[in-house]
């Protein structure tokens, strides 16, 4: 048992050091809101990604559940096969999602390295 233990914290060190340095992007997370996003009562779809003239577009659908304005906040995060950022770093918008009502967000960018988008949402 003595030895297992150094042994194996060995092992994990190793395994670590050899291991690929890319960042993948998990798709199932293309969509990250801040939980006081779904307490005022938004929903959002999780962005689409599409090519148009060797750019990458990507927008989402964003739905207001209640019966006042809501203003939120969204940045678009671009990445590439790797998942490592894509530069230049968007910049956050501002939006007024009216009551009882749904908005499309878009954003475009030229950089051809782009291949992932996440779309992120706070208030």
């Amino acid at each position: 048992m003595r030895i297992a233990l150094p042994l194996l914290a060995a092992l994990l060190v190793v395994t670590g050091c050899s291991s690929n340095k890319a960042l993948i992007i998990n798709d199932q997370q293309s969509l990250v809101m801040d939980s006081n996003v779904l307490t005022a009562g938004i929903t959002a779809s999780r962005p689409s990604l599409d090519t148009d003239k060797g750019r990458k577009q990507a927008w989402a659908d964003i739905s207001n559940g209640q019966n006042h304005a809501v203003t939120i906040h969204y940045r678009f995060y671009w990445y590439d096969e790797q998942g490592l950022d894509v530069l230049p770093y968007p910049e956050t918008h501002t939006l007024v999602v009216p009551s009882d009502s749904s908005v499309r967000v878009q954003a475009v960018n030229g950089n051809l390295e782009a291949r992932r988008v996440r779309l992120y949402l706070y208030l």
